[in-house]
C-alpha cells in the first residue's frame, strides 16, 4: 500500500520543522520564478511540495548520501496521490537537493527521463536545492523572498527579507547550492538581503 507524502514524512523524520520550512521557501521561489522568469504549471508546484517535504528522509538510513537514500525510499514506498512517473520525478528532485548535479550518463533514474521531464527536474531540483541551503541552520530565518529579473542579461536578483532585522542569516550554503537553479532556469543569479 502506498503512503502519502505526510505519512512518509512522519514515519521517517523525527523533526518535521526543517522540511516544512524548506517547503515554504521552495513555494515562495516557485511563485516568484513563475511570475518573473517562466510560468510553471500548478501540477509542478504539488510535485515540488512533496519533494521538499521528503528531501531529508534518507537520514533515516544514514547521513552520508542521505539524498540518494531519500530517492530510493520514495521509489520503494511509492506516493499515494501521484502516478508512478510523478513519483519518480519527485524522487529525482529530492536526490538533487545536495551532492552532484543531474547527469543523464551517470545517473540511471535521471537518464531514463525524456528531455521535457529532465528540464522539470532541473528547475524544481534547483529550487529545492537553493531553498534547502537557505535553511541550512534549520532556524527559519528568512521571512520573504522576491525576485527581480533582468531578461536581457538573463540575471535574477534574489532578494531575501530576514525574519528579524537584528539577525542576518548565513546564506553561504544557499550561494554554494544555487548552481542547479541557474542551470534549470538558464540564468545567473545575485543573492542579497533587503529590509
Amino acid at each position: 500500500m502506498k503512503l502519502s507524502t505526510d505519512e512518509i514524512l512522519k514515519k521517517f523524520s523525527n523533526d518535521i520543522s526543517h522540511p516544512q520550512e524548506v517547503k515554504r521557501l521552495s513555494l515562495m521561489l516557485f511563485e516568484e520564478l513563475g511570475k518573473k522568469v517562466c510560468e510553471m504549471p500548478q501540477e509542478q508546484k504539488v510535485i515540488l511540495e512533496s519533494a521538499a517535504l521528503l528531501h531529508d528522509i534518507g537520514y533515516f538510513e544514514e547521513a552520508k548520501s542521505h539524498n540518494k537514500h531519500s530517492q530510493t525510499m520514495i521509489l520503494e514506498y511509492g506516493l499515494d496521490g501521484f502516478s508512478v512517473e510523478e513519483t519518480k520525478i519527485i524522487a529525482c528532485i529530492a536526490r538533487y537537493h545536495r551532492g552532484s548535479l543531474p547527469n543523464k550518463e551517470k545517473h540511471d533514474l535521471y537518464g531514463s527521463f525524456e528531455k521535457k521531464e529532465r528540464k522539470i527536474i532541473k528547475k524544481l531540483g534547483g529550487i529545492l536545492r537553493f531553498a534547502d541551503g537557505l535553511d541550512s541552520a534549520h532556524r527559519a530565518l528568512i521571512k520573504k523572498i522576491s525576485i527581480d529579473y533582468d531578461k536581457k542579461n538573463e540575471i535574477i536578483e534574489i532578494q531575501l527579507t530576514p525574519e528579524t532585522k537584528y539577525v542576518k542569516p548565513d546564506i553561504t550554503a544557499a550561494i554554494r547550492k544555487r548552481d542547479l537553479l541557474e542551470i534549470g532556469f538558464k540564468v545567473q543569479s545575485v543573492v542579497k538581503f533587503v529590509g
